[in-house]
């Protein structure tokens, strides 16, 4: 019985990003490229306001009210 799951073997591939062999878990950039992309390309979280909800009104409201 192997020491080490296969699910959580490293995997040996090419980084999509610049091509440079690396033995990783999961297929994509590999860390120096990953480094790289997180100093460039990370951004700074911000609130965000939006206008309030305003339900769209299909019916005169108390419309049973004004029945005469």
């Amino acid at each position: 019985m192997p020491d080490e799951d296969p699910a959580h073997a490293a995997l040996d591939v090419a980084c999509p990003r610049c091509g440079q062999a690396a033995a990783q878990r999961f297929y994509g950039p590999c860390d120096s490229c990953r480094t790289q992309l997180r100093a460039t390309v990370a951004g700074q979280a911000h609130e965000v306001e939006s206008a309030a909800f305003v339900p769209k009104m299909n019916v005169t409201p108390n419309a049973v009210a004004l029945k005469e």
